[in-house]
């Protein structure tokens, strides 16, 4: 095909024409600090509020319940290390998953330097945890539970309503990472009784740096940031005028189209994932198979490197990205996929496609043949390959 295909979604998305729209005049006319008492000021300031009861709605929220950041992994560690600070006298004990994203796992491990303790639930094969496990894990010093609502690289949606009324029983709080989620799949924050819940604009064709932290009315974190009074003194530091327009209106125009893009993204991965299991042998969908985000796609093809198979496809114009995390340096494949019980030498062969209501069926059709022609390709030069054909592996 003459163009790119992207299929990386899930790390960005592109801004949206209407969602630029919306930002510009903040950046070249309406330029003012929302703090100041001045007009531009005041321009600025009921933008923000705008974009604040946008967000809001996408969610079920009370507008007043959100604080703008800089995106999903300030959001995080907000959620996660005030709720250390504001519930001391409780106790230390955090409970998460073994598959959240490094904005958690790496602030627990934070945490825990400092004396908290945290347990990680396993998860099945498809990446969902046990909420028997998850009742048992629970503590009378458990502070808060954080579990994202759906997996940045398998796509699995998690129970989460179900955690959320464990929690909300136990009096515990609910924190979870919904950047991928937002904007993506319903989300009612009372319905799901979440008490915390960090999201992202660039997921949703929204600017960069900037996201936000749902924080239930009742719920008094102390601030993360120091340094003004912004956010109602929840939250140091001029406020991101243009990025704060942008995701407002990115996440208006994701409730708007939501109904039409899940059906829409979600025939596209099924079309992708039933071409790759049909046309390439020794191939594996990794996560749910129905509990899923739209746009995820991830699978893992034996007798092949993952770093190889990326870097091949994408010459051949398919954006993906690994499941592996060696194109970081590391020689560890992905965490989430050797916690689902993959072993390391499949979990290494693994590829991520995330989809947008951009994409089209004829991109489907041509990542397949694409995979297929690099797959065998590498599998010819695979000595393990070989010796499984000959009955030896």
């Amino acid at each position: 095909m003459p163009k790119t295909i992207y299929l990386d979604n899930a790390a960005t998305t592109a801004v949206r024409p209407e969602v630029l729209d919306a930002m510009m005049p903040f950046l070249t006319e309406w330029y003012g600090n929302p703090s100041s008492v001045h007009e531009f000021g005041a321009l600025c300031n009921v933008a923000c509020d705008k974009a604040r009861a946008q967000v809001a709605k996408v969610i079920g929220a009370d507008p007043k319940d959100v604080y703008f950041t800089s995106g999903g992994t300030e959001s995080d560690n907000w959620a996660l290390k005030s709720a250390v600070l504001a519930k001391k006298e409780k106790g230390k004990h955090i409970i998460t998953t073994k598959i959240e994203h490094h904005a958690v796992m790496e602030t627990c491990e934070f945490l825990e330097r400092q004396g908290c303790e945290v347990t990680y639930l396993d998860v099945d094969a498809d990446g969902l945890i046990d909420l028997g496990a998850l009742k048992d894990a629970i503590r009378p010093d458990t502070i808060m539970i954080s579990v994202m609502y759906a997996n940045n690289e398998i796509g699995t949606v998690q129970p989460i309503r179900e955690i959320g009324e464990i929690a909300r029983s136990r009096g515990i709080l609910f924190h979870t990472d919904a950047v991928q989620a937002f904007g993506h799949i319903p989300i009612d924050v009372d319905k799901d009784n979440i008490d915390l819940m960090s999201a992202s604009g660039h997921k949703i064709h929204g600017p960069k740096g900037v996201g936000f932290l749902y924080m239930r009315k009742g719920v008094k974190l102390p601030p993360f940031m120091h340094g003004g009074h912004h956010e109602r003194g929840r939250r140091a530091g001029t406020l991101n005028v243009p990025g704060i327009v942008g995701i407002g209106k990115a996440a208006e125009v994701a409730e708007r189209e939501m109904p039409d893009n899940i059906k829409r993204v979600s025939g596209l991965r099924d079309m992708l994932i039933e071409g790759l299991l049909r046309e390439v042998p020794y191939s594996k969908l990794n996560g749910h198979p129905t509990k899923r985000l739209p746009g995820n796609v991830n699978i893992s093809f034996r007798y092949v490197e993952g770093e190889s198979l990326l870097m091949l496809v994408d010459e051949k114009g398919v954006s993906a990205s690994t499941g592996s995390a060696c194109a970081s340096g590391s020689l560890d494949p992905s965490h989430v996929l050797l916690a689902i019980g993959l072993p390391h030498e499949i979990a290494h062969g693994s590829l991520r496609f995330s989809l947008s209501e951009e994409n089209t069926k004829e991109e489907m059709e041509y990542t397949v043949k694409v995979v297929k022609e690099v797959v065998e390709r590498l599998r010819s030069m695979s000595p393990l390959y070989e010796d499984m054909l000959n009955g030896v592996a």
